[in-house]
């Protein structure tokens, strides 16, 4: 089939390279319009665009697609189907109706569990025990098409944000790929989501990051896994900004006050929380690089020492 691609991230760029690999034609990429990055804030393309221009293929970058002269330049492409991927733009209908077989979307979550912009994290942060990637017929919602496809993965022990989306995108682009191919066969069906097991992702927010001692080891786990490469879980040591890479809930329990430096190896730094204890497995502190607990204790002998509360002071 004769398609256009709209996507922005790395994420995208996974699923594009996969139909760029397959049989069917992408006849042009829309993306974000490139954006200030680095120390520099020099402009840089988007992953998607890199790709795209590496193969040839004609890029649209326009800040919105309401206008009917970006409507009319979609037209002209007379594409079959146009495959979305964390574009980053809001689809209006008259765009969706353009395209011969209308426009499908690849979700990082088994619809309808988790719709909006930060299914991966919120389903790491929720202990979903599964999640997986939906390819969905786009309607005029937010993530309330038709479902067309699914794949599932487990969510593991150790997922963070990071190694459960490059593990999603490695399945969004098996699965889009599959979803063509029977779409142009014709052997898919629409799927009617169920709205009432719906749960809104919303977006991440830096003041979700800091923690709050009082919840239990298990849950405070999940948000440093979920918040893992962004916006990092943190507290504050001795009034400074401490932030928690990695952690781990541990089978003990304690009666200290949560946030409570309980104990300290290099094993971990084990905090007292509201229900448990949770061992603090790489730490870092402004202006310096992460670092295991055993290299960070050479320079905080204080924490091997007790009465060391984590979460007072700004």
């Amino acid at each position: 089939m004769k398609l256009i691609f709209a996507g922005t991230p790395e994420f995208a760029a996974t699923a594009l390279q996969s139909i760029l690999d397959s049989r069917h034609e992408v006849c042009a990429v829309y993306t974000q319009p490139d954006r200030p990055a680095g120390r520099g804030r020099k402009l840089k393309a988007s992953p998607v665009k890199e790709l795209a221009l590496t193969h040839d293929i004609p890029v649209q970058q326009p800040a919105s697609l309401k206008h009917e002269a970006e409507l009319q330049t979609l037209r002209d492409y007379g594409a079959d189907l146009m495959v979305v991927v964390a574009y980053g733009l809001l689809l209006p209908q008259a765009v969706l109706d353009i395209p011969r077989l209308g426009c499908i979307n690849i979700h990082a979550s088994l619809l309808p569990r988790w719709r909006g912009a930060a299914p991966i994290q919120r389903a790491i942060e929720a202990g979903d025990k599964e999640t997986g990637v939906t390819i969905m017929q786009m309607d005029a919602g937010l993530d309330t098409g038709d479902m067309l496809l699914t794949l599932t993965t487990p969510i593991n022990s150790d997922d963070t944000a990071e190694s459960l989306h490059d593990r999603l995108a490695r399945l969004g682009a098996e699965a889009v790929v599959e979803a063509l191919d029977k779409i142009e066969a014709g052997e898919l069906t629409g799927k009617k989501q169920d709205d009432n097991k719906a749960n809104y992702a919303r977006k991440l927010d830096k003041a979700e990051a800091v923690i709050d001692w009082s919840r239990p080891a298990v849950e405070l786990d999940r948000l440093v896994r979920a918040f893992n490469p962004w916006p990092v879980a943190q507290t504050t040591l001795a009034g400074q900004v401490l932030r928690i890479w990695r952690a781990a809930p541990m089978d003990t329990s304690t009666d200290a006050a949560p946030g409570s430096v309980i104990a300290a190896s290099k094993a971990g730094i084990d905090v007292a929380t509201g229900e448990g204890i949770l061992r603090l497995i790489q730490v870092q502190q402004a202006g310096s690089k992460a670092l295991d607990a055993a290299a960070f204790l050479n320079g905080h002998p204080e924490l091997k020492q007790g009465d060391v509360k984590l979460g007072e002071g700004a």
